[in-house]
């Protein structure tokens, strides 16, 4: 069994899960391969409002990249560049992907799960959750994108330490690191996230676009920003539907209605 990538709509939340759970929901290339498209599909839904990442049963987020198949996937030079090739566009697509997307996080997130995690722009915890990048355990490069995103979170001595020791970290020792938004107990997580994904997409969906798209550039160096596109989604904001709504809305104190547009 490879696994696979299974997509759910419930309201405004689209649910993109990770279905493998015989192998704690470790990413075959099958998997990885199925990322962009899935994402795609909840994005072109007009009424998904947020993405929620979450990994099938009750052992793992996501447990790793399948390293049954490195031997014939990730081996010599023609597979291995193959094999980055596929993860690049599974990070990609949930970089770039225009919704909010949330990382809902039990159990074990390692190696390539921990990888997608820090690709979305929050992450919520179980209290059992562990995390850990066992890179240097079996010998492999790691991608500078990847190390660049978890220094932007933790800071480079947290980083060096996660990536030099390889060690597991209890949920706790996460948010103390800032790897995480919060941490709660397992029982309520789903009913957390569910909670914070209803607030987000409440909101104006072009404010929330806009806020994605201007926080990406500003992590960019200063040259490569595009500006143009960071003021049209200021501007298109100010221009829509939306902004009227949530003026009225305020001036008759009573809760907007958004239609994102």
């Amino acid at each position: 069994m490879s696994g696979r990538i299974r997509t759910e709509r419930d309201g405004a939340i689209g649910w993109l899960i990770f279905d493998h759970p015989e192998r704690r929901n470790a990413i075959s290339v099958d998997m990885w391969r199925a990322i962009p498209p899935a994402l795609e599909s909840l994005c072109e839904d007009p009424e998904v409002r947020v993405v929620v990442m979450r990994g099938e049963g009750e052992v793992a987020f996501v447990s790793g990249a399948d390293i049954s198949e490195f031997k014939q996937q990730r081996t010599g030079g023609d597979a291995a560049g193959s094999y980055d090739a596929g993860t690049g566009l599974a990070f990609g697509a949930i970089l770039n992907c225009p919704l909010p997307v949330i990382a809902m996080i039990h159990g074990y997130c390692v190696g390539g799960g921990m990888a997608i995690a820090l690709a979305a722009d929050l992450r919520y915890a179980a209290d059992d959750a562990v995390f850990a990048i066992p890179a240097a355990r079996l010998g492999l490069g790691y991608h500078a994108a990847g190390i660049q995103g978890l220094v932007a979170l933790v800071g480079p001595s947290a980083a060096k330490e996660i990536f030099f020791s390889a060690r597991r970290y209890a949920a706790q020792e996460a948010l103390d690191l800032g790897l995480l938004n919060r941490v709660h107990p397992k029982g309520e997580l789903e009913k957390q996230v569910r909670e914070m994904a209803a607030q987000i997409g409440g909101n104006a969906p072009l404010t929330v676009r806009s806020v994605k798209r201007i926080v990406t550039e500003t992590t960019k160096d200063p040259g490569a920003r595009d500006d143009a596109a960071m003021n049209e989604s200021i501007r298109a904001c100010f221009e829509s539907e939306d902004y009227k709504e949530g003026v009225r809305a305020f001036l008759e104190k009573r809760p907007p209605v958004f239609r994102g547009r």
